[in-house]
């Protein structure tokens, strides 16, 4: 984004005047600005109209005042290219394009996007094809559709690629502190990153939410997200649109493990960035991160007036890794004192019906599980409905004594409802301005929760060392598949181990067999062959010379009978590998959008047969390569299981690195590798079968 067009961006952000171009759209938004309390300049273009919104019309752009800071253009789609045009001559500040018509059409749109494009010069330009914006905080609606939401002075700024979506989340009946709502379009110009990019400086803004269709310029994105991180803002996003990539370069087991999701999920791993599977879970997330914050651990203390409630907090809590800390001797000493008989003392704790709505009795035991020490408080209420509102005072005063106790110890707090709509409009008002979080669902609040204590976390991570920048991806020219030998003989050399080996032609294999020593595996060098074991290119635990020799002969005919194309005369001959602990799978390849993408999985037969892998982008720390292995499902059996002994961990991150940083240097034009599988053993980590395409 070039500076002018920085600068235009923030005259739209919070513009001194709005300009209209159109007619029935105009009017809605003059009547969203009405609304949400806009009292500048606005200004109406249309030839054909007196007044739009009560407000004169002016015939053209030349008899305007002066540039605007805003416009909302909403006219056909040549009308639009000519206005953005005339827009930018006369220095107008930044633009909300809803019209339609563009690149989302097939090729006639793309036309007109370019020329879109060239008209616009510096303008900041949402859309074409997109809502718009809505500044709740300085009270300005670039929208053309009637929208809700509230601000208290602070919220999140929600981003989308989705128009309807926005509109959705304004009328969402959550009372999430909403500071700005922009719905992106085709992000012609503007894109996500962009607007993070300007959002995440403003200090009303608390939490970004994201809605991600798909990403055009990755590293632009790490650039922002990484200043949002920096500054404190934490990301929550949802990501649509996740089916797998089905690649034509992908000839390894990686294209079934590792598509758009992972590689998504892998990126905002990496950024700190929340994932959530849902709009009520990214309202809900953003929701307890502008409020409530982000906690310093997993300790949680939880309250509730129902033993149904506290079996909810405490199986949730398990599944996400959040502890609920029972209470110390002295804390429950106390507690039994301050309860009723018939409670049993717990955290979650149910600290039953007879003391419920008594703030002298509440208050206390309150008090006592809190000043145990924790780093995040809740309690399950479910409020009566409107109109049965007569225990109403009842619940507030257990919210009251919860409050208290919380703000006594600076615990960020949630009030939470088991079922989402059992909290009630004045009741989650009354909460946000207390600076506790209204959560609407217990398992969207725990998932909230425990969202906001890993972003924490990984935020600590990552400050802890410079951030690197992914690793770029260049355009690569025609693919070339790498021999097994070839590529083992690569990886020798960057200190990854191989088995011992020979290669020589079928004549010499029972020579070179009694060289290394029995038992021996035998594979034809093919590059043709790239999954040598469908085409019966290998054979396992040949003990004799006569074994060698036989298998050597078979192999010939069954590889015939295959690919007829693919036979040679080139054999490895290599000295089998002790049994491992663990069999695993790990590739890297070079993705065109994310860069290097390193896949950790289940190996051996167990690839497809578990599915259980972990994509992790590149370049990583060695942290960071062992939390990814920690991940996966088999990781426990790297501590050794039933007397097996356990692996060499370290040996086995010393390969990982050294396979990643081989993969990273642009001399060695790696395309894609695979090694299935990679021996862990006890002593060293062993590349046992090894697939590389150089670009």
């Amino acid at each position: 984004m070039t500076p002018r067009r920085r600068a235009n961006l923030e005259r739209l952000l919070k513009p001194r005047h709005v300009a209209v171009i159109g007619g029935r759209d105009a009017e809605t938004v003059a009547t969203e600005c009405k609304r949400i309390g806009f009292t500048g300049p606005f200004w109406p273009v249309n030839p054909k109209r007196s007044h739009i919104g009560g407000h004169a019309c002016f015939a053209t752009l030349d008899d305007l005042p002066e540039a605007p800071d805003a416009v909302f253009l909403a006219v056909p789609k040549e009308a639009a290219i000519e206005s953005l045009a005339k827009l930018s001559a006369m220095g107008a500040g930044g633009v909300v394009c809803y019209t339609a018509g563009f690149g989302e059409t097939g090729a006639e749109g793309t036309d007109a996007e370019l020329r879109l494009i060239q008209a616009a010069g510096d303008l900041a330009l949402v859309g074409p094809n997109c809502y718009g914006i809505i500044n709740y905080v300085d009270k300005v609606a670039l929208w053309p559709f009637a929208h809700g939401g509230s601000c208290p002075g602070y919220g999140a700024a929600i981003i989308t690629q989705s128009g309807m979506l926005s509109s959705d989340f304004t009328m969402s009946q959550r009372s999430v502190p909403f500071a700005y709502m922009v719905s992106a379009g085709n992000q012609t110009l503007l894109r996500l990153e962009d607007f993070v990019d300007a959002l995440a400086e403003r200090p009303e803004v608390r939490a970004i939410g994201l809605h991600i269709e798909g990403l055009k310029d990755v590293p632009a994105f790490e650039r922002a997200a990484l200043k949002s991180l920096g500054l404190g803002k934490p990301i929550v996003a949802l990501k649509t649109g996740t089916s797998r990539l089905g690649s034509s370069l992908t000839v390894s087991h990686t294209g079934s493990l590792s598509g758009t999701a992972e590689l998504y999920d892998a990126l905002f791993d990496w950024l700190g960035i929340v994932a959530v599977e849902s709009p009520a879970q990214l309202l809900e997330t953003v929701k307890f991160l502008c409020v409530a914050g982000v906690p310093k651990g997993p300790r949680l203390a939880g309250l509730t007036c129902s033993g149904g409630g506290a079996t909810m907090l405490a199986d949730y809590a398990e599944r996400l890794d959040l502890a609920f800390t029972p209470p110390d001797p002295a804390t429950a000493a106390a507690l039994r004192d301050q309860l009723p008989a018939t409670a049993t003392v717990s955290n979650p704790l149910d600290y039953t019906t007879p003391i419920w709505g008594i703030p002298e009795r509440t208050r206390p035991v309150f008090d006592t599980l809190f000043a145990q020490g924790h780093d995040a408080a809740v309690i399950v209420q479910d409020y009566p409905a409107p109109g049965l509102d007569e225990s109403k005072q009842w619940y507030r005063n257990d919210t009251l004594s919860f409050v208290a106790a919380a703000r006594a110890q600076g615990l960020p707090a949630a009030v939470c409802s088991t079922i989402s709509e059992n909290l009630d409009a004045e009741t989650r008002n009354f909460l946000v301005a207390e600076g506790v979080a209204p959560m609407q669902d217990i398992e969207d609040c725990m998932r909230a929760i425990a969202g906001a204590v890993w972003h924490g976390k990984r935020r600590s991570a990552i400050a802890a060392g410079a951030p690197v920048p992914l690793v770029s991806v260049k355009a690569g020219g025609s693919l070339r598949l790498l021999d097994e030998a070839a590529a083992k003989k690569r990886l020798a050399a960057s200190g990854i181990a191989v088995p011992r080996s020979r290669t020589g032609t079928a004549a010499e294999a029972s020579m070179l067999a009694q060289e290394l020593g029995f038992p021996v595996a035998v594979k034809m060098v093919s590059a043709m062959l790239p999954h040598k074991t469908e085409a019966g290119a290998v054979r396992l635990g040949l003990r004799s010379s006569d074994e060698v020799a036989s298998a050597v002969q078979r192999m010939v005919a069954d590889v015939t009978a295959f690919n007829a194309a693919a036979v040679t005369d080139s054999f490895l001959v290599e000295a089998m590998v002790e049994s491992p602990v663990v069999e695993l799978m790990v590739s890297i390849r070079r993705d065109p959008q994310f860069g290097l993408a390193m896949t950790l999985a289940a190996g051996g037969v167990l690839v497809e047969l578990l599915a259980d892998a972990t994509t992790l982008l590149l370049p990583a720390t060695r942290p960071e390569l062992a939390r990814a292995l920690s991940r996966l499902r088999i990781s426990r059996l790297l501590d050794g299981y039933r007397g097996k002994p356990a692996a060499n961990r370290e040996a086995l991150l010393d390969t990982l690195a050294r396979l990643a940083a081989f993969a990273a240097d642009e001399a060695n034009a790696v395309t894609e590798i695979e090694i299935n599988p990679l021996f862990v053993g006890s002593r060293e980590s062993t590349a046992v079968d090894v697939l590389m395409q150089l670009g």
